[in-house]
């Protein structure tokens, strides 16, 4: 595994460095923080200067690059700062680009030329967060029309979100036996209108969060949703297989979102240690400190080795059921120690809405839940582990 840059990659992070220094200053992050509002203006930079379309086919109007790519990008983005949750949802957009029809393409990107989230995925559930077989959402065909009825949770950004792509099972289906535990299908259901409007049958409530302030977080609730047999995306029955294919890479953005943010905390902390000084002498000159600085260094390297060999693996076809988990599981928890150290480091001042760490480590602490729980990245890591040696 050879994880020296290339000379295009070096160019693509040195772009990233000149956006940052112009639209995503520590001030601009702060303001938006503070006012729950979308950092819209940045996330259109990130969509003018190309970022935002990485990883996706020319075809929808983006560029193709490999895995490795994109989290090095991620990865930079959050360490120079950017919330952890504004960079990378376009990169999990293959659920539309392999299943849906040129029609819901079409739909989904002209929202992501808009500076707009191509669709929110509509999986979780009040009842059925990691229990995906507890889905309830149902679809029932009437009248040459289909009708859906359910509740979702925890759908980030779907207020300001045109299309949701929902997950749901046929309410003929008997869910009590085994074949049908996880036999669901995926539709494409606009949510809001041109002008902003929710659509007939759904009801939108904000969920307040500690963190990810800058992003809304809504329930849903969908009552005789009126479709038609169009909407249906990829293959009936299949919904589960197709919401896999972007999980391992969610994942692993996850990741590379965590050590970003976990530098830029190391980073802040350290300067800090060698400046602030206390008992005529930098804090940092302290042995406890130096240790607590150490032990972040560890892990923010270890959090690299996981994501670049997770990311070489898939580029070169290997499978990554183990590593994305145990990746997701390490990086997770990792970032948030890097996080809480750092506060610790810095002191009384760190716990202040005036210092970005406070902003990390509450926008950091999420990703130990969202996007597979720990315990659910040990179940699936424990489990495959133990098959290798039966």
């Amino acid at each position: 595994m050879d994880f020296k840059l290339t000379e295009e990659q070096e160019l693509l992070l040195e772009s990233v460095d000149d956006l940052m220094e112009q639209f995503g200053t520590e001030a601009y992050f702060k303001q938006c923080d503070e006012e729950h509002r979308w950092p819209k203006e940045f996330t259109d930079a990130l969509l003018d200067a190309g970022f935002q379309t990485l990883g996706v086919d020319e075809k929808f109007g983006g560029t193709p690059v490999d895995v490795q790519t994109l989290m090095l990008v991620s990865e930079r983005i959050c360490q120079r700062g950017a919330p952890i949750y504004v960079y990378g949802n376009l990169c999990a957009l293959k659920d539309m680009t392999e299943y849906g029809t040129p029609e819901q393409q079409e739909q989904c990107f002209a929202e992501v030329m808009a500076g707009n989230p191509g669709f929110v995925l509509g999986f979780t559930e009040p009842g059925a967060g990691s229990d995906s077989s507890a889905l309830s959402t149902t679809y029932k065909r009437r009248d040459g029309k289909v009708y859906i009825n359910g509740q979702k949770s925890f759908m980030t950004n779907s207020a300001n979100c045109k299309y949701m792509l929902c997950v749901a099972r046929n309410a003929d289906d008997d869910a009590s036996l085994k074949e049908n535990r996880s036999r669901f299908s995926m539709w494409w259901i606009q949510l809001h209108d041109d002008e902003g409007n929710l659509m007939p049958g759904i009801k939108m409530a904000p969920l307040e969060k500690i963190g990810w302030h800058m992003g809304n977080t809504c329930e849903l609730t969908l009552t005789e949703v009126e479709l038609e047999e169009k909407d249906l995306v990829g293959v009936e029955g299949n919904g589960f297989m197709q919401a896999m294919v972007n999980f391992e890479v969610e994942r692993l953005i996850a990741c590379a979102q965590s050590l970003g943010a976990a530098e830029c905390a190391f980073e802040d902390a350290v300067r800090y240690a060698t400046k602030r000084v206390q008992f005529g002498r930098p804090i940092g000159d302290n042995q406890l400190i130096q240790e607590h600085i150490t032990e972040m260094y560890m892990k923010i390297e270890n959090m690299r080795n996981w994501v670049y060999k997770t990311a070489w693996m898939i580029d070169n076809g290997l499978p990554v059921q183990i590593d994305s988990a145990v990746a997701k599981l390490y990086c997770g928890r990792a970032a948030f120690e890097v996080c809480d150290t750092a506060m610790q480091v810095m002191g009384g001042i760190g716990y202040t809405k005036d210092c970005r760490i406070s902003r990390l480590w509450r926008d950091q602490r999420v990703y130990r839940i969202g996007a597979g729980t720990d315990e659910i990245m040990i179940h699936i890591a424990g489990r495959a582990i133990q098959k290798k040696y039966k």
